[in-house]
């Protein structure tokens, strides 16, 4: 491994196992406004080939996972269909709310909409649990990992990090699809 990737230094290494030592946690949790109650971004101590390191982990729900996999589809189905399609912007409206910028744009995401939701009905998307580790990034080893739980908790953290380091971590490989629970107040 390249010794410039300060996840492998060990005086970083030694910094973070001094602060999990006063956390009492086997992981710090990353100062992100990306962590939401599905979705968590850490730092954990463990080795890659043999070599000690510090992990920068997500970790989020299969429910995150399959709305994920739904938009990635249903953005390559608008691609397919609007020849100039692109990512779409929004923007505040004088009431705060998101806007799409123009019209194309707010066709497209109507089209994308009901593409999530006609995919959702059909349950054409299956995703299970994974992780995936990369070791190509510029701290530590990266690890992406999906589990089918409620909520990315600090218990389910803790043990998915002590799973993880001790081997003996099970993904669950069956395949699934959700549903999303619509309010029924739409009028």
């Amino acid at each position: 491994m390249e010794f410039d990737n300060k996840g492998f230094n060990k005086e970083e290494i030694e910094g973070l196992k001094e602060r999990l030592r006063n956390s009492g946690k086997n992981y710090l949790l990353a100062d992100s406004e990306d962590n939401s109650e599905e979705y968590k971004t850490f730092y954990f101590i463990g080795s890659y080939e043999g070599q000690e390191c510090i992990y920068d982990a997500a970790l989020f729900t299969l429910r995150l996972h399959h709305a994920s996999e739904l938009y990635e589809r249903a953005e390559h189905e608008a691609a397919k269909r609007f020849p100039k399609f692109r990512k779409i912007e929004y923007r505040e409206d004088e009431n705060g709310d998101l806007a799409a910028l123009d019209s194309l744009e707010e066709e497209i995401g109507l089209f994308i909409t009901e593409m999530m939701m006609e995919m959702e009905e059909e349950e054409s998307i299956k995703v299970q649990e994974f992780i995936e580790i990369d070791p190509h990034i510029d701290y530590g080893i990266g690890l992406d990992a999906s589990l089918n739980v409620e909520e990315v908790t600090d218990k389910v953290i803790s043990k998915f990090v002590e799973d993880y380091k001790a081997d003996s971590l099970k993904l669950d490989t069956t395949l699934y699809s959700f549903q999303t629970e619509y309010d029924e107040e739409m009028s």
